[in-house]
């Protein structure tokens, strides 16, 4: 893309797609010193506003994050074309921005850097917390407009929260379990055709978990799911050989990921321990 970028005295890069479209012009814009403008297709993560992109290795396993001085330029963000989208990729995306408010609220707990490498302050939190309610009030209504394609408040809201307020509120309010769960499951084969967000949402059950949350957050939690079709145990994230999820847990917990944010820092086996505990309470919920 860089070299693209100088063989035709291009000014300004623009995204037009998904995250990995979004994450990859990004970085070529910060390479070739270049303005950035995203345009995204879906609204499965919260990828157009942050300043930062994924960087995964060959074999699509999580490498490592590769961070910015800022955040792209411009986001344009169409509505029309968003909604015509697969809903799979609209409920992804709340999947994403369901962990925004709790990694914050550890980070705030911990006074860990934000991802722009600053404190959490009381404005960033505010933007997840709103995320979060977003979520909660206009999940379920946006899930069921975007599935027969209409553009109702509720829709426009939700690309709102997985959009601007995970994106804007992740930077300023840092990450914790969450998505080190999701980084962790990238080595997992048979997760492979899961999407990020599902895996974040997973996560943030379990994060509850590790911190010992009180029951009826995990279960409101839980129950925000189940409504938008997010996955709450290990089989609807594709594993069904629980003996591989130490593989993930150690994965997760290698050092420099945001899981270490956690008070008291998190090990392998408890990270482990704490998945399979939000595993049996999610089959649990869903009766099984």
């Amino acid at each position: 893309m860089r070299q693209i970028a100088k063989d035709n005295n291009i000014e300004v890069i623009c995204a037009i797609g998904g995250g990995s479209a979004v994450d990859t012009a990004k970085a070529t814009a910060y390479y070739e010193k270049l303005p950035v403008v995203i345009i995204p297709s879906v609204c499965a993560t919260d990828a157009p506003c942050t300043g930062l992109s994924v960087i995964y290795n060959d074999d699509g396993t999580f490498n490592s994050y590769l961070f910015y001085p800022k955040n792209p330029d411009a986001v344009v963000v169409d509505t029309s074309i968003i909604v015509k989208a697969p809903v799979r990729f609209l409920i992804s995306g709340m999947g994403d921005a369901l962990g925004t408010y709790f990694e914050a609220r550890m980070c705030y707990k911990t006074n860990s850097l934000s991802l722009e490498n600053g404190g959490v302050t009381k404005s960033a939190m505010a933007l997840c917390e709103l995320c979060y309610e977003t979520l909660l009030e206009d999940g379920y209504k946006a899930k069921k407009s975007a599935e027969i394609g209409v553009i109702t408040p509720a829709v426009e809201s939700i690309i709102e929260a997985n959009t601007y307020l995970s994106g804007v509120g992740a930077d300023n309010g840092g990450l914790a379990t969450a998505h080190s769960v999701y980084n962790g499951f990238t080595a997992l084969e048979e997760c492979e055709k899961t999407m990020h967000g599902e895996i974040v949402a997973f996560g943030t059950v379990i994060q509850l978990v590790l911190e010992n949350a009180p029951m009826d957050e995990i279960e409101e939690v839980m129950d925000f799911c189940v409504s938008v079709g997010l996955p709450i145990t290990l089989e609807e994230i594709g594993v069904k050989d629980k003996k591989r999820v130490i593989i993930a847990a150690e994965k997760a917990c290698a050092p420099g990921e945001s899981i270490h944010n956690m008070l008291g820092d998190v090990t392998a086996q408890q990270l482990n321990s704490a998945i399979l505990a939000a595993d049996a309470m999610g089959m649990e919920f869903l009766g099984k």
